[in-house]
Parts: C-alpha cells; structure tokens; sequence
C-alpha cells in the first residue's frame, strides 16, 4: 500500500483464490517466469532473524517476506517498477541468501532476487558508479588495465593513508590496502598430483588481479592433496555481479565463456577459491536453461564445480607443518547459504597442526560485502559490517578467516579502519604458508 507521502509500505496478507486469478501486470517479465517460486513464500517469517537488513534497519520491508511481497505487488499491478520506494527496498537486500537456509518452504529467494532487478532495469537506468563497474568487469581488456592499476596502486602507501578518510573513497581505499594475503611466505616444490584427477582453477578477477599470490597458493595445495592442475585459456569472470544487479543478458554472455573454456580444458572439477564465483558457476544450468544450446553443457560444468574447501576436505586434506597462529572463521554467506558448504573450510583449518581456532559468535551473518554492495549502499553497508566487528574484536584472534575476496576485503577494511590489528586471511593460504614449513 501507499501512504500519504507516496512511500510504499508492507502489509502482509494471506491471499484469496480471487486474488490468484489476477492477471500478470508484466507478463513477459523475468519476474514472472519466477512466479512458482514467490507462490511458495507462506509469509511464516522464519527469515526475519536470518536477514541482515532486517536486523539492522528494522523495517518489514527490508526482510525477505516484505520483499517477496513487493514482488507479488509487481506483478498484481497494485505497485509499479518505477515507484522509487520499491526500488529502494529491492536495492537495499544484499543478496546473502542466509533466509534460504531459514526457509522451511524451499523458496529460492536468489533467483528471485535476480529476477526483480532484472525487472526493474526496464524501467530505471543502473546508477553509473555500478553501470561503470559492470562495464569494466565484462570486457578483458578493461578488467586487465583496472586490475593492473590497482595492484600499482595497492603497492603505495597511498591506499592506507586515504583509508581513515570519511565516505566512499576512503572506504574503497581500505578495501584496496586490505587486499592480498598478509603473511609472507616462499613458493615451494610441489609434486605433479594427478592421483585424484585434474582441476582447473577458475582464476577470478579480483582474485588474479589483487589476490594472485591466494591463487597460486590455491595450485599449490591441490597438487599437495593429489590433483593435477590444468589451465582453462579463454576464461573470465563468473558473471556473478552482472546477475546479482539484474545484468541477466551479461551474465549469461559471461557464463558461455567460462563453459566453453573449461569444457576445453578436459578438467574432472572446476576449483574455486571465491565463494560467489563459486555460487556463480554452480548456478550456470539455471541461468542457461532456457537456452536449448547451452542448458545442457552449462549443468554439465555446473555439476563439476567445487569450492576449494571441498575438495581439500575429500583429500583429507594432508596434514601440513605448525602454524602457532590464533585465528577465527567467519562463513562467506554465499558458500554457507548458497553453495551449503559449511564443515569442509573447517576441515581445511583443522590440518594444520597448532592452528588455534577460536569460534566467531554470528559467523554465518553476512559482513556487507555483496559484491559492490558496499560502494552503491555505503551507509547499509558499514551499518551491517559494525557487529560483524564487533563479534571478531570479542575473538581477540588476530587472522579472520574467510573464503571470498569481498568478504575479505571487506572485513579487512572494517578492520583498518577501526584502529584493530587484526588481518583477513582465505584459509588456502594458511594451508599453504603451513605446507611450506613442512615440504
């Protein structure tokens, strides 16, 4: 419903067989090729704890319910795509998707998600900070340059001193100073692998461009664990930022790169290292499958994806040399909640030997990050980061542990900017600074 002022509110409502009659007031729309799975919300609000823009902004409208609602609203007609105050509400949700882990009814909150903005790019234009960083991610040879210039950046001491600015620019700038892996360590001999099959490593754009040494450190342990690792010329990003804003027609130009590069590739599994990536790929079948060309060999690559984690886990993953170090593990939302990978990075910590882990109250709690959430919606943004802080100062560990470069950058910037010591670590590369004490 609307008030006085013109701001959309919720008011949350069981629905008459006479309102299911209604016809689609977008018919055609992304949104209502996901009609099933907004018929499947029963409005229980098992989601509510579960949403970090509920918790923070307190606002019905701001859960997965309330949204799930204004989506129905979408589609009865009774709101329209360009009622600013549904778009705010549908741009504020991070996409973490930790209420698909509460829903008891199955609802793919995702696709739904990705469906609505979708929708509403037909009738908004995308805000030129994230229509410039879309543009720059799906073409290689502007990804390189930025990608270049960043890491040229990032070796100045100019990131850490603008990093205790105020705004945007002073956060982005903590976020470029956190990047990259924080301990030091030697390159090592590995055996050739292969026992276990062959794995190629989805490479990334942030992740080769500002976490190159985690990739390589990536190859190295999966050689340790028995994997022949093989390259995949052709491959680039997941896509997953292009989906995430609604991009679905860049996604999907995306995710036929990547198919056809690790089909050539012969790869037994696809090995990523970055939790939405991951999610990414291993979504491909559904993103692809209206496309009678590509939806049977994106499920194909999509069932060979795993996480890093995942694979190590299987492995053992092989007992590596001591590592008295003090750390915490906080949960990429989009490997816990979307992928449902929960126990496998613990596996991975638990290998190495004199690895203090201290548990993280709320680990599963999404920092922020979502992608460029935390550049297009700073103020929600560092409002859901502030606990995530909080939770890991009461650790007094001095490495959190996470498997995904926007988490760790963006933790690591909350880190920085909060005067604290602490550093983000992906947990490969503890596993490999540990393997390289010992071989």
């Amino acid at each position: 419903m609307t008030d006085s002022a013109g701001n959309t509110s919720l008011v949350v409502e069981d629905r008459t067989p006479a309102d299911a009659a209604l016809p689609c007031a977008l018919p055609g729309s992304a949104l209502e090729g996901v009609l099933p799975g907004i018929d499947a919300c029963v409005h229980c609000g098992f989601c509510l704890q579960a949403c970090p823009t509920y918790l923070t902004l307190e606002d019905e409208n701001e859960s997965p319910r309330g949204r799930i609602f204004l989506m129905r609203s979408l589609l009865e007609g009774t709101v329209e795509p360009s009622d600013p105050s549904v778009q705010a509400h549908i741009d504020r949700c991070l996409g973490c998707r930790a209420c698909e882990t509460a829903c008891p009814s199955g609802v793919p909150y995702g696709h739904l998600l990705e469906a609505t903005r979708a929708t509403l790019r037909e009738t908004r234009p995308t805000p030129l900070v994230a229509r410039t960083i879309l543009w720059i991610f799906a073409h290689p040879v502007m990804l390189k340059i930025a990608m270049f210039a960043s890491r040229l950046l990032a070796a100045t001491p100019v990131p850490t001193v603008l990093s205790k600015t105020d705004g945007r620019l002073g956060f982005a700038m903590a976020m470029l100073a956190s990047a990259g892996s924080p301990l030091e360590r030697d390159p090592y001999a590995t055996p050739a692998g292969g026992a276990r099959g062959k794995a190629a490593v989805l490479l990334g754009c942030v992740m080769e461009g500002l976490f190159t040494d985690t990739n390589r450190a990536t190859e190295r342990v999966l050689r340790v664990n028995g994997y022949a690792t093989v390259s995949a010329p052709g491959q680039g990003c997941c896509g997953a930022l292009h989906a995430h804003a609604g991009d679905l027609d860049t996604a999907r130009l995306l995710a036929r790169r990547n198919i056809a590069a690790f089909e050539r590739s012969n790869a037994d599994v696809v090995a990523v290292n970055a939790a939405g990536c991951g999610a990414m790929m291993k979504d491909y079948g559904h993103l692809l499958q209206d496309d009678s060309e590509w939806s049977e060999r994106a499920g194909a690559v999509s069932a060979r994806v795993r996480d890093v984690s995942e694979l190590l886990a299987e492995a053992g993953p092989v007992a590596g040399g001591p590592l008295p170090l003090r750390v915490t593990y906080d949960a990429p939302c989009h490997l816990v909640h979307a992928q449902r990978v929960v126990t496998q990075p613990l596996a991975v910590l638990a290998a190495i030997p004199q690895l203090e882990l201290i548990p993280l109250r709320d680990s599963e709690q999404c920092c922020g990050s979502a992608g460029i959430y935390n550049l297009i919606e700073p103020e929600t943004s560092d409002a859901v980061l502030v606990p995530k802080l909080e939770c890991i100062a009461d650790t007094g560990a001095p490495y959190v542990v996470t498997g995904n470069p926007g988490c760790l950058m963006q933790i690591g910037a909350g880190l920085l900017r909060s005067g604290s010591r602490a550093r983000a670590i992906h947990p490969v590369d503890l596993l490999d600074a540990s393997y390289g004490g010992k071989l």
